[in-house]
């Protein structure tokens, strides 16, 4: 097959997932081009089947704002035309799915036919999808759509629930390549962030307010005057402000490492004993099942897709948002029980099998053959 993916490039879920996606179906032999206006973080590798087309939008003076809409339609227009697309494949609903129905109306003028799958990841539904002035937008590109699909049960009922969706919406989970967390790791450079044996707590994000970071070093706060333990945050953004400031309050600076933003984190979670994902609300919980590909256990909230990913009492633990109380206890229960702790590990490696790439792929190789038989049929 010859694909189509529009993704945002930074460090978003939606992003990683697309372009993990279309790299392991250049691995299969498929041709999957790109489109972005940079490259995707995370499409760093080379392969004869992967194309990376990229677009800029011009500074115009009578524009407040650029049109990057217009501009992503005519390059899905031009690589559609040039490289014989039989599919186009739009992640994060706001504003690709538009884009692609745009995209789409230009080339059946031409008497092309280029069906396109959308894919809905979380915020572009529960968050900005909640405005009204995307409502009617949103909801005539998805019901245009040749086929949706969702990260997950909730984000799917939550999409049902706020838009008037006519249109089938497949659930086709997030998924990690489980051969790239099993390679062997340096542990010895556990030493280096924890000189005396302390246990490591690790969140990732891009520290938004959603993402309550300032929970998780509350529930560090209570776990480190239980057990010896340090914090390493990996991310960055809008909350690192407020972070610096409680860590400061809480007299905790010297015991947590701000790693930045890393491409990848693997290395970094292979040292880890805890993860820490206290989020308003998660679609899914990607950083949480790369975690558990890890061996390391989960301590979350219940929210969004976050309960299919983590299993309650088995893989972690699970609590409401905000109830720093409950997630430092069951941090603490875990962290002192070296038996229980072992057990928890091991469930959540095993529960991260259940996503690998070969498990998920298929099915959208499975939808991408479904409509290019529904086209064929048609022509």
């Amino acid at each position: 097959m010859n694909i189509g993916m529009v993704c945002f490039p930074t460090y978003g879920g939606s992003g990683v997932v697309a372009t993990e996606l279309g790299i392991a179906l250049a691995k299969k032999g498929h041709k999957v081009h790109f489109m972005s206006y940079s490259q995707p973080f995370r499409l760093n590798i080379f392969n004869e089947n992967l194309f990376y087309h990229e677009f800029s939008v011009n500074d115009y003076p009578l524009f407040e704002y650029q049109p990057y809409e217009s501009v992503l339609a005519s390059k899905i227009v031009d690589v559609a035309m040039y490289e014989q697309l039989d599919i186009l494949h739009v992640h994060y609903a706001i504003p690709h799915a538009s884009v692609a129905y745009m995209a789409q109306q230009i080339l059946k003028s031409k008497k092309i036919n280029l069906p396109y799958v959308t894919t809905l990841h979380g915020t572009d539904i529960t968050l900005v999808g909640r405005d009204p002035a995307f409502e009617p937008v949103i909801r005539f590109s998805l019901n245009h759509s040749n086929a949706i699909t969702s990260v997950s049960e909730s984000l799917k009922m939550d999409t049902l629930k706020t838009f008037k969706i006519d249109n089938k919406i497949t659930v086709v989970p997030n998924f990690i390549n489980l051969k790239d967390y099993e390679a062997p790791r340096d542990h010895c450079i556990k030493s280096k962030y924890a000189p005396n044996g302390e246990k490591l707590l690790i969140h990732i994000s891009n520290f938004r307010k959603v993402k309550r970071v300032e929970d998780v070093l509350l529930i560090f706060d209570k776990v480190r005057k239980q057990i010896p333990a340090k914090l390493i945050l990996v991310g960055d953004g809008p909350e690192r402000p407020a972070i610096e400031a409680l860590c400061r309050q809480l007299n905790t600076c010297n015991e947590i490492i701000n790693l930045g933003k890393i491409t990848d984190p693997k290395e970094i979670l292979s040292i880890g004993d805890l993860f820490l994902l206290p989020s308003e609300t998660e679609s899914f919980g990607l950083a949480a099942l790369e975690a558990m590909a890890m061996k390391i256990p989960v301590i979350s909230t219940n929210s969004g897709g976050l309960p299919e990913v983590n299993i309650h009492g088995k893989t972690g633990f699970l609590s409401d948002v905000g109830n720093v109380e409950e997630m430092s206890a069951n941090a603490i229960r875990l962290l002192s029980d070296e038996k229980l702790l072992a057990e928890f590990k091991h469930n959540a490696f095993e529960q991260a099998r259940k996503f690998d790439v070969n498990i998920v792929l298929p099915q959208y190789e499975k939808i991408y053959n479904q409509l290019m038989q529904k086209q064929a049929q048609l022509v």
